[in-house]
């Protein structure tokens, strides 16, 4: 497998502990099925950090060190990355989204990156003040090929209620906007499923985020003001699936939230 696009393990910590991570096995001459074994998972997830797609765990980074008997290296790498800031983290980010098979989002303030047209989202960036709103519009719709390729991922998306009633643009945006998510939620490997407000205080107050699944491994992308996080540890994914079905178990089913967001166009219209 390829290192991901941008790899460098001369400015990145994550990437040099893929890198080293590789060159030892190489040079022990052990296959990516036996450094699994030591680890407890398949062959494939030491391929992806390997070549930098996702992150060595630090539960995984503790069995290599006793196995290849490293006086603890790996595990303090993994410490001391942990602590520093990503500089490659939206590269990553992008790359999973673009190769996952499963993708669960709660979204509390936009319509989800992957479902919004091109006039949405440059209101958008233009009511947050970003430069260069015309190129990350249409940046942010050559994003949504990966749900037509074959075969598509499964997509579970939870939005607000206040998502598809305030105002983002003009009522033409909104309407064309509401209409294209009603496109998207009736595809077969799409749901979208609405959170309303009546439900009051609930697990998905506290932020939006993503968790992108590859090979059954869960990367979590949380979303800030100025930018945003990608997780890959698995105490803390593990978290966010507990949180996902929580706001899920609040939120309308499938039917009805078509209805709502059909009444929240018809308003726009």
């Amino acid at each position: 497998m390829r290192y991901r696009s941008g790899f460098d393990p001369d400015g990145n910590l994550w990437d040099l502990i893929a890198f080293d991570l590789r060159r030892q096995r190489q040079e022990r001459d052990i296959s990516l099925a036996v450094v699994g074994e030591v680890i407890g998972r398949d062959r494939s997830l030491v391929a992806y950090v390997e070549c930098g797609k996702t992150k060595l765990q630090e539960k995984h980074a503790v069995k290599i060190d006793d196995a290849w008997r490293t006086g603890g290296l790996y595990s303090r790498l993994v410490k001391f990355a942990k602590l520093g800031h990503d500089v490659s983290w939206s590269a990553s980010y992008l790359e999973l989204e673009a190769d996952a098979g499963e993708l669960r989002s709660w979204d509390l303030g936009w319509i989800p990156g992957l479902f919004q047209t091109e006039g949405y989202a440059r209101a958008m960036f233009d009511a947050a003040g970003t430069d260069g709103a015309e190129a990350g519009a249409k940046a942010r719709v050559e994003r949504q090929q990966c749900l037509n390729r074959t075969p598509p991922p499964w997509v579970w998306a939870l939005i607000d209620e206040r998502v598809i009633t305030q105002p983002v643009g003009s009522s033409e945006i909104m309407c064309e906007q509401l209409a294209h998510l009603i496109e998207l939620a009736k595809r077969p490997h799409v749901s979208v499923r609405v959170v309303p407000q009546s439900v009051g205080a609930h697990a998905g107050r506290d932020g939006s985020f993503k968790i992108m699944t590859i090979g059954g491994v869960d990367s979590v992308y949380t979303i800030a003001p100025g930018g945003g996080r990608l997780i890959q540890d698995t105490t803390e994914t593990n978290s966010y699936r507990v949180w996902f079905d929580l706001i899920g178990d609040v939120a309308l089913p499938k039917n009805a939230s078509l209805d709502l967001i059909v009444e929240a166009m018809e308003r726009f219209s």
